[in-house]
């Protein structure tokens, strides 16, 4: 008796199939973008007469090649750096023209007068580990961040979301036009009431 052969499979359609699969994740996935650590360099020209910088309105934050943290000169642990930055972001402690009335901190007069003259520097030595020098970022960062969302739920609380919230929608590519043009100007006051002068000076080299 001869043996049936067995039947074929027909697996002609099978690279069209692969390549309309291909096309269609193509065109549904969206691709996160990450932004990067935003920071604004210095212009290359020399700035003939430069503004005098009060040394009240300098919060130093200095990170050594053994990882530690000093904050105005004194040692500090990161977990109390955010609440330390916000503190000085939001003193207020200048007057007349120089006061904030938003502000919420103890006003102390040895502390920054209001949030557009405060400046965060920040040092590392060349032997600082990448882990610790992002740690302290992504803390001095947050305390911005804090700030903004405080006054963005507190000025426009109708919009039911955070600052961070509202950046990332704005930000997110699949965020409409109108939807775009109505929160701009919104993340524009809450930025102009807290603007991020973060300044990272030339790190020190340790011999």
């Amino acid at each position: 008796m001869a043996r049936r052969a067995a039947p074929e499979v027909n697996a002609g359609s099978m690279a069209d199939i692969a390549f309309l699969l291909l096309i269609f994740f193509l065109v549904t996935t969206t691709i996160e973008t990450d932004s990067g650590i935003n920071r604004k360099l210095p212009p290359t020209d020399e700035i003939e007469d430069p503004p005098i910088i009060k040394e009240r309105n300098i919060f130093t934050v200095v990170v050594n090649k053994d990882n530690r943290l000093l904050v105005e000169e004194d040692l500090m642990d990161i977990s109390d750096l955010r609440q330390s930055a916000i503190e000085f972001l939001d003193n207020g402690g200048g007057k007349g023209d120089e006061a904030c009335l938003y502000c919420q901190g103890d006003k102390n007069p040895k502390s920054s007068d209001n949030p557009e003259k405060a400046i965060i520097s920040l040092k590392n030595d060349r032997q600082t580990s990448y882990k610790a020098y992002i740690a302290v970022q992504n803390e001095l960062v947050a305390a911005y961040n804090d700030l903004r969302n405080r006054e963005f739920n507190r000025i426009y609380p109708m919009i039911g979301i955070s600052f961070i919230d509202a950046q990332k929608r704005y930000s997110d590519p699949r965020t409409n036009l109108e939807e775009k043009q109505r929160l701009k100007p919104l993340l524009d006051s809450i930025k102009a009431m807290y603007p991020q002068k973060l300044s990272e000076a030339e790190p020190s080299k340790t011999n």
